[in-house]
């Protein structure tokens, strides 16, 4: 099984510089930098150390994924965040369990003593309130149903079809935002009744860069989503 590491890049040029060099290149066949349109250095910075960098035409982080998976060679696809938040050496860890058979493994914030030190009242109050809603109305078993950090399969995108506008152009257009496929990822596996773990990992302090979270936007949207999967998608299996 073949695995690429997607590193998700917006201004990011600190935290590059600080955790890409902990990345040791040999864990993963393929890196793929995914840049939003950086304009502090990140992509030139990405290109003089050798990474594969594709700089994404539409805005959105679901774009981001949907416009960069045909270059994905891998089976296994890891999301990973350069800013501090995503500790580099889980990264043969999360492969590893990949490996014994699962469809997805998330690195949680929650899991077993594991804590995040970016969260406020706030946004723990939002990943727990969303972690509780996913696992209530779509049998989920999880302590992280928001997080990037995770691994798995990539054939999972098409048949979850979370490359689908359908599934976020209404949520988007209400609270006039865009949104990423992590939550629905997280919905749609619980429905599938997919191979799904975690293991627990730290959420440090973001190193450098703006934070980029919209709490109210993004929060009613996916919220929205959760609610709206109960009816609006079936799965195949």
């Amino acid at each position: 099984m073949k695995s690429s590491l997607l590193v998700m890049t917006l201004n990011e040029i600190n935290g590059m510089k600080a955790i890409m060099p902990r990345v040791d290149r040999t864990w993963v066949d393929q890196i793929i930098v995914v840049d939003g349109g950086s304009t502090d250095g990140t992509i030139e910075w990405a290109i003089e150390n050798g990474y594969q960098v594709y700089v994404q035409k539409e805005r959105g982080f679901r774009h981001a994924y949907t416009e960069v998976w045909p270059l994905v060679s891998g089976d296994i696809v890891i999301t990973f965040s350069p800013d501090g938040n995503s500790i580099p050496e889980l990264i043969p860890d999360l492969i590893a369990k990949m490996k014994e058979g699962f469809d997805m493994v998330i690195v949680s914030r929650y899991l077993k003593g594991a804590k995040s030190e970016d969260d406020d009242i706030v946004t723990g109050f939002g990943n727990w309130l969303f972690t509780k809603t996913v696992n209530l109305l779509h049998g989920g078993n999880y302590t992280d149903v928001m997080v990037i950090y995770r691994a798995y399969k990539k054939n999972l995108v098409q048949e979850l079809g979370l490359n689908r506008d359908d599934a976020y152009n209404l949520p988007e257009t209400l609270f006039r935002t865009k949104i990423s496929w992590e939550p629905l990822l997280s919905v749609r596996a619980a429905k599938s009744r997919l191979k799904v773990t975690e293991i627990p990992g730290d959420e440090p302090a973001r190193i450098g860069g703006e934070r980029k979270l919209k709490v109210i936007k993004w929060g009613a949207a996916y919220y929205f989503q959760f609610i709206r999967e109960t009816w609006f998608w079936k799965s195949k299996r």
